[in-house]
């Protein structure tokens, strides 16, 4: 299948607005780069904070793709994660002006389209207001979507609980168009405490989504397709599953960082790669307990520890593995050596997970994560689960740890070579997905030819 070939001289002008994170921001980026090879006279200009552009200015970045800025009228994102219901209120109360304004300012050539994260509520109205056509794009799976387009459904079953006993949590949910059946304790926590106020914000962007042009998911047709194919009946806009929406276009790339060199030493499949994502954490004492279980696995490890680095090598020392700051992880993830992943379960890297054929390590930590983390082992049945055994105790011991992590790297285990045998199918489902004549590229021209006809 050819890119669509656009009319002739018909400039279009996207503006995309993420959600001002890096698990929004990146496979925002990783679209435009996607559309940007499949439409010759497209153009993209990304939204992102001050504070995002020193960040990742200095990133490569394709031809036809242009940053513009809104000034930092929010919560750093060094600092979100300390009051997370105050970040999420400033970026749907003080950004939609300065947007506004910026949109007044492109005019070389005029705006046609806005793809903008789900999650930016006011998106919708400007382009109204403006008279350009906006696209909702969402970034976390179409299951977890599902889910709460359907949480009235939770309500109705008693199963909307703000603090579900011990009890509750093995209560199956069954009932939510697009999710297999799923034990109450793996269903994201909407109407606690905590997330409550969250999720009132995240149903008032479901209100928008109706009057855009379309909805983008990342996920690809093929991982997710009771969900996808729920939301397409459902809904009366369009709906285009156009992922995996991950960098691989890059794996290419002939530079040699040190741990990539580190990789090449170790023997195949034997290194178990960590990651615990860049916002939320655990609290001191279970990664005590987390550090202590790997270190007694004697499993070699690649861990990524951002903003921790010097306190991790000094808690590893001497242990059989590479502590760093950073790395390009689909990279690490397609190296030879790396035969597990331990992963928080964003859906980012749940995709590349799966696209790069590596077993997972559950062990997720808030919202959609959760429900990421009951289909790694239970759906797609590609991974294991770092769990409590005994529901009473405050923290995961490294006992338990340990054992979990010899588990998943046995390779000659009848569960190791099942997981194993899963895992490299999806990720051959995943590639073709985005290969040339794939589901993901098919959809994506769909997709082109809708906006060639609203622009």
């Amino acid at each position: 299948m050819d890119p669509i070939k656009p009319q002739p001289n018909k400039i279009c002008h996207v503006v995309a607005m993420p959600w001002p994170g890096r698990g929004h921001i990146n496979p925002m980026m990783n679209l435009c780069k996607r559309l940007l090879l499949r439409h010759p006279n497209l153009i993209v200009t990304l939204v992102i904070t001050e504070e995002w552009l020193g960040f990742i200015g200095s990133d490569p970045k394709p031809d036809r793709i242009n940053f513009a800025t809104l000034p930092n009228l929010i919560p750093s994102e060094l600092v979100r994660a300390n009051d997370f219901n105050g970040f999420v209120d400033a970026v749907l109360t003080r950004l939609e002006d300065p947007f506004e304004r910026l949109l007044d300012s492109l005019n070389s050539p005029t705006p046609t389209l806005i793809i903008a994260d789900t999650y930016v509520l006011w998106a919708v109205r400007v382009g109204e207001r403006k008279n350009i056509p906006v696209v909702s794009f969402w970034t976390m799976s179409a299951t977890m979507f599902s889910m709460i387009l359907h949480s009235d459904l939770l309500i109705s079953h008693d199963h909307a609980l703000f603090e579900p006993s011990e009890a509750k949590e093995e209560e199956i949910v069954d009932y939510i168009p697009g999710l297999s059946p799923t034990k109450l304790r793996d269903i994201p926590t909407l109407f606690t405490s905590n997330s409550l106020e969250i999720f009132k914000k995240c149903k008032l962007c479901f209100d928008e989504i109706p009057r855009a042009k379309c909805l983008l998911f990342t996920t690809a047709h093929e991982l997710e397709p009771k969900a996808i194919d729920v939301l397409t009946t459902k809904l009366d806009i369009p709906v285009y599953a156009t992922g995996p929406l991950i960098p691989f276009q890059e794996l290419s790339e002939r530079s040699k960082p040190d741990y990539i060199r580190w990789l090449d030493g170790q023997e195949e499949s034997s290194v178990l790669y960590i990651s615990q994502g860049s916002f939320l954490s655990v609290s001191e004492a279970q990664m005590k307990e987390i550090v202590g279980g790997v270190r007694e696995s004697g499993v070699p490890f690649l861990w990524v520890a951002r903003g921790g680095e010097s306190k991790m090598k000094e808690a590893l020392e001497g242990s059989s593995g590479l502590v760093v700051s950073w790395c390009d992880q689909l990279r690490v993830l397609c190296h030879a050596a790396v035969g597990g992943f331990w992963t928080h379960c964003g859906f980012n890297s749940t995709l590349e997970g799966m696209y790069s054929g590596v077993p997972m390590l559950a062990f997720p930590l808030f919202w959609d994560q959760i429900l990421n983390g009951k289909m790694i082992v239970e759906d797609w049945r590609v991974g294991m689960r770092i769990e409590r055994r005994k529901k009473t105790e405050l923290l995961i011991k490294k006992e338990e740890i340990k054992e979990v992590v010899k588990r998943l790297m046995d390779k000659e285990s009848e569960e190791g070579k099942e997981i194993r045998r899963r895992v490299c199918d999806l990720s051959e489902m995943c590639r073709e997905a985005v290969a040339e004549k794939g589901s993901s590229n098919v959809n994506i021209d769909a997709f082109i030819r809708e906006i060639n006809n609203t622009t």
